[in-house]
């Protein structure tokens, strides 16, 4: 199968384009190396992928719709897996344009190239940080998503929208898979995992928002990977269970549409994640407790019952073991020895 990975020397795009290629696949790279943090942390990420004669990468922007249309035409992708974004929820506070641009103006690119250079599944990104206000646990794809708290969600679930009217006007087969919390090796500079590690092992404090009193549906990015892949093959169909007196958000009686949940199915709390990172670094952190974060979410937690019926999803790694192999590639990543 030949299949176009946007967003590929990101940190779950350069994980999924991988594993496409272990699998045995054709895949066609597009990352525009944006700044947003370490590019050379993307370029090492790329070279992972270069050797494997069945990878092509392009350096693009999705915004860049006659390159991405040349690519398209080209290259003519089986399916294409957009995971390409302008992430953060707390970057979002400080430059929104960024969020318009990429998020809804290059999605809407990538849906337009799709349904005119007849692309078989679109597997595209959405977030848990769309259940925003939701409090009711876990979080179901079935649940409606009408109070985002950032703008960052806010252009996910824009996505989910956009995906659905093309769906249903061009007949085009799409799945929003809504990521919960990924870590792991190659992760990003701007999340926790990372910015913690190096804090505690500079004996600099760590910020703790909500004075810790926060629970994540931390997943490992093998985990998030799998689940993925696996709804490569499930093309969603027109729901025929579907109510339109009470319609399900997260399939579609008049689009071949569909949402999942991709987490671990359990909410960890943030003070236990933060002791794994503790014992793995042999090292106490440093805690600064402050108040809860402007678009933060309280607690997040996967109802993963939908993919996992699917697709036989089924998430294997503990925080404990996660955690661990994180440090691993850390210490070795950075050349520290502890």
């Amino acid at each position: 199968m030949r299949v176009l990975v946007t967003g590929s020397a990101g940190f779950i795009g350069n994980h999924v384009a991988l594993k496409l290629l272990k699998d045995g696949h054709q895949v066609i790279g597009i990352d525009n190396l944006s700044p947003y943090y370490d590019v050379n942390l993307k370029h090492k990420r790329i070279k992972r992928l270069l050797p494997d004669n069945n990878y092509k990468d392009h350096v693009i922007d999705i915004n860049d719709q006659p390159k991405l249309d040349k690519i398209f035409k080209d290259q003519k992708p089986d399916r294409v897996v957009h995971l390409a974004a302008q992430a953060g929820v707390r970057h979002s506070l400080k430059a929104p344009r960024d969020y318009i641009d990429s998020n809804v103006m290059g999605f809407l690119n990538v849906l337009e190239a799709c349904r005119n250079f007849g692309t078989e599944h679109l597997i595209y990104a959405s977030t848990s940080s769309i259940y925003g206000a939701n409090t009711r646990m876990p979080f179901s794809e079935k649940d409606a998503t009408n109070h985002p708290k950032s703008l960052y969600a806010a252009t996910k679930r824009a996505n989910e929208l956009m995906a659905h009217s093309y769906s249903h006007l061009f007949n085009l087969p799409v799945t929003g898979l809504r990521f919960f919390t990924v870590y792991g090796p190659w992760g990003r500079p701007d999340m926790a995992p990372m910015i913690f590690a190096d804090a505690i092992l500079k004996g600099k404090p760590i910020n703790i928002f909500n004075n810790g009193n926060m629970k994540r549906d931390f997943t490992y990015i093998d985990d998030i990977v799998e689940g993925v892949v696996c709804t490569l093959e499930n093309i969603p169909n027109i729901d025929p269970n579907w109510d339109s007196n009470s319609p399900d958000p997260s399939t579609s009686g008049v689009a071949p549409y569909c949402l999942y949940n991709i987490g671990n199915n359990k909410a960890v709390e943030l003070m236990k994640f933060i002791e794994a990172l503790e014992n793995n670094l042999g090292k106490k952190a440093k805690k600064n407790y402050l108040p809860i974060q402007p678009g933060d979410i309280h607690n997040s937690w996967a109802n993963i019952e939908s993919i996992t019926k699917i697709a036989n999803y089924d998430p294997k790694t503990s925080i404990e073991n996660g955690v661990k192999l994180f440090v691993e590639w850390y210490l070795e990543y950075f050349n520290i020895r502890i």
